[in-house]
């Protein structure tokens, strides 16, 4: 019994360190966007994308929407949100990416229709810039209303906090009405 027990216990001891340690690890570790890329698909997130636990959510429930949408905004843009809207019950899905290089800034917005039928819709995005036009997509659409995007060789932090707006009818009545920023702003 002496000798099992003396057999045991490193290898208890080993267990309990190897259970623990990744744990911790991860704990310490804060998600960035590089590497950290939508599982199924080849979209990068972008870091407040990466840290945003609705979009997370999102993103991992739905990974086709995902590709798609990205695809619409074109190469180098990162996801940095997807929000289900009104709510839970999900009749449309706002996704919005950012593109940042040495170069170029750029942020995008496509907002998905989730449900069966045609909806009037109007997509609308807003530089955060004085003297910079919205751009606008609107009309009755069965799939998606979007892309809308801007891009600029202004480098700066003005694209993340520009305002996107996502309004959907059915017979009239607007059943989603949301504002949200690009990405999360401070």
């Amino acid at each position: 019994m002496r000798r099992l027990i003396s057999t045991l216990a490193p290898a208890t001891a080993l267990i309990s360190i190897l259970a623990v340690t990744p744990q911790a690890a991860a704990e310490d570790h804060t998600p960035s966007s590089k590497n950290m890329v939508v599982t199924g698909t080849d979209v990068e997130l972008s870091e407040s994308g990466a840290r945003d636990p609705e979009t997370l959510a999102v993103a991992a429930a739905n990974p086709a929407a995902v590709s798609a949408t990205a695809t619409l905004c074109g190469s180098g843009y990162e996801l940095a949100r997807a929000v289900r809207l009104p709510d839970a019950r999900r009749f449309g899905t706002l996704f919005t990416y950012m593109k940042s290089s040495t170069s170029v800034t750029g942020a995008c917005a496509v907002f998905d229709n989730n449900l069966a039928a045609a909806k009037k819709m109007k997509l609308k995005l807003c530089p955060n810039k004085a003297g910079v036009a919205c751009k606008v997509d609107e009309g009755t659409f069965s799939q998606y209303a979007g892309p809308v995007k801007y891009g600029t060789n202004d480098v700066g932090g003005w694209i993340d906090c520009s305002p996107v707006t996502a309004i959907m009818w059915s017979d009239g009545v607007a059943i989603i009405d949301r504002v949200i920023n690009v990405s999360e702003c401070d």
